[in-house]
């Protein structure tokens, strides 16, 4: 059992929260009740997860996509009203971390993403390592595009979409970056990757991946940012002698 903001205070010193510039409130969203044993996580906080957390009468619901983002309407009214009475009415605690969590050297996205394909980090395009978004590295073996690509929808079951560049027949040198991460395509054949992972594809992405001739893989926004809150839900329970439980509500995009 751990106090409600002790967990807070734990999660905003392991992620440094308090150092990115975001599009969300980092931490402690919804306040629920003071102390917590059982500990639901998800990648979004969406009514389905929060139907799965009151069924299991989970005291904290901890997400990487979670409320309150820039520019969306303040009113509590419909899907997001439902949302935070569902909180309210069962006095669930909600904290979600964005950017911290995809960042985070150890149990981020990204690192998890890696950790889980066995590629090499060597280091990050955009920032420090731990603060940057867009790593980079080394596959364990010089491979063909079918063969990334195989792999990559074997881990993460799902079948990613994939732009071949022609002109490069093998690849050793990859970057990455989990979720809409596809704009930064440019960045990372810049550095000298032959493959840029992402979740998510655009019109133009096709075009730019071609011209410029690097792979691209679009391997799920959802798919790719599953294993950073599994990691950091599992340090907690470590911590604190949580029961930790991970759903994954079914998202193809």
């Amino acid at each position: 059992m751990v106090n409600r903001d002790q967990l807070a205070s734990a999660l905003d010193h392991q992620l440094r929260a308090s150092r990115f510039k975001d599009y969300t409130i980092n931490g402690l969203q919804v306040q629920g009740r003071e102390s917590i044993t059982r500990l639901m996580t998800g990648v979004t906080a969406s009514l389905a997860l929060l139907d799965e957390a009151v069924a299991w009468q989970a005291d904290a619901v901890l997400v990487h996509h979670g409320y309150f983002w820039k520019n969306e309407p303040v009113a509590l009214t419909g899907m997001k009203y439902r949302r935070i009475k569902t909180l309210l009415d069962h006095d669930i605690n909600l904290l979600a971390y964005h950017l911290p969590l995809d960042a985070h050297v150890e149990l981020g996205n990204n690192a998890e993403l890696a950790r889980r394909l066995g590629w090499k980090v060597e280091g990050c395009l955009d920032g420090e390592l731990g603060e940057g978004l867009l790593w980079s590295g080394r596959l364990p073996e010089s491979q063909s595009i079918q063969t990334l690509a195989a792999s990559v929808g074997a881990v993460l079951a799902r079948a990613p979409t994939v732009i071949e560049a022609t002109s490069v027949a093998s690849i050793e040198r990859i970057a990455w970056c989990t979720g809409g991460a596809q704009d930064m395509i440019t960045q990372a054949f810049d550095a000298g990757a032959q493959a840029f992972v992402s979740g998510e594809i655009s019109e133009r992405t096709t075009h730019l991946a071609r011209e410029m001739g690097i792979h691209y893989l679009a391997a799920g926004h959802h798919a790719t940012e599953r294993y950073g809150v599994q990691a950091l839900g599992e340090w907690l329970a470590d911590e604190y002698g949580l029961t930790h439980r991970f759903v994954d509500i079914d998202n193809p995009a």
